[in-house]
């Protein structure tokens, strides 16, 4: 079953996190993920507000956590980390 890759996030230094988005992208795409939304408009009903809302649809959720753990999407995540607050979830799509 496909799954979703759903990141909330609020960028605390643009350029570090310019840095992870030219690589994350690349990355994701490697393990089959495709962008679904990246930013845009949101509607904010309940919990923590994050102005950057991501998500991404993988194959399955084996695929997304595959892609997470992978040696391109850490070094990614490493120009992330100190540069931004974010949450990151991995959901099956039941369809």
């Amino acid at each position: 079953m496909s799954a979703l890759w759903i990141a909330h996030v609020t960028v605390t230094d643009p350029d570090a996190y310019g840095r992870y988005a030219q690589l994350a992208g690349p990355a994701i795409a490697k393990h089959g993920g495709a962008f679904i939304a990246r930013g845009g408009r949101f509607v904010q009903l309940e919990g923590k507000e994050r102005p950057r809302n991501v998500v991404a649809r993988f194959p399955s959720v084996e695929a997304a956590e595959a892609c997470y753990h992978s040696p391109e999407y850490q070094e990614a995540l490493s120009h992330a980390r100190g540069a931004s607050e974010r949450e990151l979830v991995i959901v099956e799509i039941t369809e």
